[in-house]
């Protein structure tokens, strides 16, 4: 099952790949963790990775598309992968199709998760965590059980991350829709696009995903 998860942040990709990874057995590939990786490892192009990030500059496209394609031919993708966070571009996309291809290759599917922005934008603006565990809370969705006690551990000191005020958040949207999502169109267009009601409990939403990859 070769995959790509699309939406906005706070979508709730994350969450969904993870149960993904344990059901099919097939790992998350994330860009962040695939660069991290790729310079631990010394490979040529990690080594070319690792100069540019040291200059402070943009790892670029084709260093990028080196790292998928060196990552995908590991052996835990023989049974496939999720692609997380990649492509973010028309560009990309183009890059993941050739380079599959090239390794006779191709993906399953497409899922798209959709939110009403609004109400992503009060998901995400709402969100804290344990400052000891990491456990998740919400102001309105998910509080302790124990108001200022996290559940997990008993803490009493919480924090938020900083780029999820208000207009961090809609800043963040904005350059999901003015880069990203030309994809959806994309994928529609070639029929591997499938659309799952983002909005749904996390349950509902993975029952919804689970019926997509059962029919294909």
């Amino acid at each position: 099952m070769r995959l790509i998860l699309l939406g906005p942040p706070g979508a709730g990709k994350g969450t969904q790949a993870q149960r993904l990874v344990t059901k099919y057995g097939i790992p998350q590939l994330s860009t962040g963790d695939m660069l991290r990786a790729a310079v631990k490892s010394g490979t040529e192009v990690g080594r070319r990775a690792e100069a540019v990030m040291n200059a402070g500059k943009l790892v670029s496209d084709d260093i990028v598309n080196a790292i998928v394609s060196e990552r995908i031919d590991q052996d835990d993708c023989a049974n496939g992968f999720i692609l997380d966070g990649y492509p973010r571009t028309l560009v990309q996309a183009d890059a993941v199709e050739e380079m599959l291809a090239a390794k006779g290759l191709s993906l399953d599917v497409v899922i798209e998760l959709q939110v009403d922005d609004d109400v992503l934008v009060d998901r995400i603006s709402g969100r804290y965590s344990c400052a000891a565990c990491g456990a998740v809370y919400h102001d309105t969705l998910r509080k302790p059980e124990k108001d200022g006690v996290c559940d997990s551990c008993e803490a009493t000191e919480f924090k938020r991350r900083a780029d999820d005020q208000p207009d961090k958040v809609w800043t963040r949207l904005q350059a999901y829709y003015k880069e990203t999502s030309p994809l959806i169109g994309y994928y529609y267009a070639k029929g591997m696009l499938k659309s799952v009601d983002g909005l749904q409990s996390i349950d509902e939403v993975a029952e919804a995903i689970d019926e997509l990859l059962d029919a294909i």
